[in-house]
């Protein structure tokens, strides 16, 4: 019993200092807190000038002896090794390889050709060192003969016939009298025209017009008119030259009371300069006109004429708006075939006269609203001293008598002359709706100031056109209509037959027209065409009533001879 308390006083004891020593070590980790860490600051590197390794010396190069290989000096050093390897011998296999070309510095080459073509090339080329490189080429090539021009000539005939159907509504004309007069009019005209082009040269080329006009009441006029163009440069600019030499010779059978026969001759030479200057947006064109006109004829003269050629274009925004302004003039050679161009019914009894347009002073602006929208809008100003007027001829009969000649009833028109003065606007638009359909429509208004003559007569004020055009692989189809406004006439009855002068006021129409079609093939095609489908009983001239509605159709066949 008391060796069994020992024993549990040992034990006893024993736990006793181990919970102690637990205690105690417990105790000495709590207050070791603080220990030692590593911490890493990561920053971006800014190096300076100062961290930069300086070279304090440049290394000097012998540049005199490039090419000079250096000699080197080596010995071979055997050392005996054993070994009971004896290679056998063989021969290494060689790609074949074509030499390449020798490549020389230089080289000339010398040649000549058909149409008498000369031919030189030089190249030369060289260096002293790395740091130089020098060389010069010659390239020269010409030819002459068979291509020095572009050349094209063309000619034909046209004959026209007109009726001098308009008889006055303020003359009763007995039976007798229409039945005898003989209105029919014929136009003959023959024609060759020729143009030339250089393409190598200051002499750009020239342009000639030659055309001879008849008609069945023995009127016969010669018309030349040649119009070549000189280029060449000043500095960074180039000057082109238009000129301008224009020979006329007609002759009517007689004047219009049958008193006398009419003749004229006009010949005209003139030089049109012009500087054209590109500066980034700005176009601006210097130009004069300088000719000199000699006329023999009524109321003609020998006299020289200047005028301003000058306008000037400057782009806002690039293909959206363009603006535009300038000054021009110039002398205008009226002939019997121009006027029968515009009016048919013309009698063969006219006076001739050149349109002096002394200026003509415009301001406008263009460009795209979209990039399927086209437009131009312009004002202007000019002045022309005889400018041309058509006029009704007085009748030489009271509806009684007969006529000499079929254009003499009161039927057929006279041209007269003034000085007038045209203030006035145009504006035209063209929308591509897509690649088949596209309209349009354009439009002019013009303030007439007369100096002699009473009214502006046979001038209208205002002016309107559209159309629309459809066209794709077989379908095809257009409209345009077109209005033209108010103008003023005369009549007249010569003296004798008590009839007073009046003034006639020719009312304003609208004009429509439909076509289209219908294409079977590359060779047969179907169309049909209605004109003035309103049915508008309207005058285009004073008593000239044109035709109600036409309706025309048709087969049209494409085949190789």
């Amino acid at each position: 019993m008391i060796k069994y308390n020992k024993q549990m006083k040992k034990h006893i004891l024993t736990f006793i200092l181990s919970l102690v020593a637990i205690t105690a070590f417990s105790q000495k980790k709590q207050r070791d807190t603080l220990g030692t860490e590593v911490i890493n600051v990561v920053k971006s590197y800014s190096p300076t000038v100062s961290d930069a390794f300086k070279i304090k010396s440049s290394p000097i190069i012998d540049t005199t002896a490039l090419n000079v290989k250096k000699n080197i000096s080596y010995n071979i050093n055997s050392v005996p090794v054993a070994s009971t390897f004896t290679p056998a011998k063989g021969k290494a296999k060689v790609l074949r390889v074509n030499p390449s070309p020798p490549v020389y510095d230089n080289y000339f080459s010398v040649g000549f050709g058909n149409f008498k073509t000369p031919g030189v090339e030089f190249f030369a080329h060289g260096s002293s060192n790395r740091y130089n490189d020098f060389g010069l080429f010659i390239d020269y090539i010409s030819s002459k003969g068979g291509r020095d021009f572009y050349w094209q000539v063309d000619g034909g005939a046209n004959l026209s016939k007109n009726n001098w159907y308009g008889l006055s509504d303020f003359i009763t004309y007995n039976k007798n009298v229409i039945k005898a007069i003989e209105e029919r009019q014929d136009f003959t005209n023959v024609y060759v025209n020729g143009r030339i082009d250089y393409k190598e040269s200051f002499f750009k080329g020239a342009s000639v017009k030659a055309n001879r006009f008849t008609d069945n009441a023995g009127t016969a006029e010669i018309h030349f008119l040649a119009r070549p163009k000189i280029e060449f440069p000043i500095t960074s600019e180039l000057i082109n030259v238009d000129a301008r030499v224009e020979f006329l010779r007609g002759e009517f059978s007689r004047n219009y009371e049958n008193t006398d026969d009419l003749s004229y001759t006009f010949f005209n030479v003139g030089l049109n300069p012009n500087l054209e200057i590109l500066q980034n947006n700005l176009t601006v064109n210097l130009g004069v006109k300088l000719l000199y006109s000699a006329g023999k004829g009524s109321g003609n003269e020998n006299k020289g004429y200047y005028y301003p050629n000058v306008w000037a274009s400057y782009k806002l925004i690039d293909e959206v708006v363009t603006v535009y302004a300038g000054v021009t003039g110039d002398l205008h050679q009226n002939s019997f075939k121009s006027y029968t161009n515009k009016n048919p019914y013309v009698s063969p009894t006219l006076l001739m006269r050149n349109t002096d347009e002394q200026y003509n002073i415009f301001l406008g602006v263009k460009g795209k609203l979209a990039s399927n929208i086209f437009y131009n809008l312009k004002g202007f100003y000019k002045n022309e001293k005889d400018k041309p007027m058509y006029l009704l001829n007085p009748s030489m009969t009271d509806g009684n008598n007969i006529v000499a000649f079929g254009y003499q009833a009161g039927n057929s028109f006279n041209v007269v002359y003034d000085t007038v003065k045209t203030a006035g606007a145009s504006g035209e638009i063209s929308i591509d709706l897509s690649k088949q359909l596209k309209i349009g429509g354009a439009g002019t208004l013009n303030v007439y100031d007369v100096k002699t003559e009473k009214r502006p007569w046979n001038l209208p004020a205002l002016e309107v056109s559209a159309f629309a055009n459809y066209n794709n692989q077989n379908w095809f189809a257009g409209a345009n209509v077109f209005y033209v406004g108010s103008r003023k006439d005369r009549f007249s009855v010569v003296d004798g037959f008590g009839i007073p002068d009046r003034e006639i006021q020719l009312g304003d129409y609208i004009d429509l027209n439909l076509n289209g079609g219908y294409r079977f093939n590359e060779k047969l095609t179907v169309f049909a065409r209605a004109n003035n489908i309103l049915s508008s009983d309207y005058q285009k001239y004073a008593n000239f009533y044109v035709q109600g509605l036409q309706i025309f159709g048709g087969l049209t066949y494409k085949f190789d001879l």
